[in-house]
């Protein structure tokens, strides 16, 4: 298998009065195409911060990062918007579904802005639904489900492309443990379907779901 992200000696600084902080302090990493990788560290460990980096939502100050052997740092705006909305799908422990959007709309809405055809993007949205088991909920609104059956919603929303890296932030946070449970089954059903899945938590129980878990504090990799 070969390596779909290589980071080498990534940095990032934040400036806080006269000082300087390490969010990221010159972190190496390296992701097998199709692995199911986890990343656990504490609030403020910088786990998130490094998150944003692997899904091309922010930049780091030093270091290389490159993308299925493609340097991210020359690849212009409308490259990275592309890679952001088709080949990376992001969870979040907060939902962010549309109260007033049924399940199916929730899902369809990337797919709109990707310019998928209305037929096409309801067969997608459907599809998704199923695989997280809400295939009978689709035009329950958020306020209608669980938080469970919600953030189900939100994976269905963030795979019905088909990304090829799942990036997913503290996807069990606002969860009970048996609902988490459930979700880390679904996320370990995508990656067994070929996508490179990759979780940040602090929970070591959700960490070691995963086929691999690198710990990360104060901005570096300390395992």
């Amino acid at each position: 298998m070969k390596n779909i992200i290589e980071l080498y000696d990534i940095t990032k600084l934040y400036r806080r009065g006269s000082g300087t902080v390490y969010a990221l302090d010159r972190i190496s990493l390296s992701v097998t195409e199709g692995e199911f990788l986890s990343v656990i560290g504490q609030s403020g460990s910088g786990k998130s911060t490094l998150m944003n980096i692997l899904g091309c939502l922010d930049k780091p100050d030093f270091g290389e990062y490159y993308l299925d052997g493609v340097s991210v740092a020359e690849m212009k705006e409308k490259k990275l918007s592309y890679i952001r909305n088709n080949e990376i799908g992001f969870i979040f422990q907060s939902f962010h579904l549309i109260p007033s959007l049924s399940a199916a709309e929730n899902v369809e809405l990337p797919l709109i802005y990707r310019g998928v055809a209305r037929k096409e993007r309801k067969r997608l949205a459907l599809d998704a639904l199923n695989t997280v088991g809400l295939g009978t909920r689709t035009d329950h609104k958020p306020c209608e489900l669980s938080g469970g059956q919600q953030q189900r919603v939100a994976i269905a929303r963030a795979v019905a492309a088909k990304p090829r890296i799942i990036l997913a932030d503290e996807p069990t946070g606002n969860l009970d443990s048996r609902s988490g449970a459930e979700i880390m089954e679904i996320l370990k059903g995508l990656h067994k379907s070929a996508s490179t899945v990759i979780v940040i938590t602090h929970d070591r129980r959700v960490a070691a779901m995963a086929q691999r878990c690198i710990k990360i504090s104060d901005g570096r990799i300390v395992n």
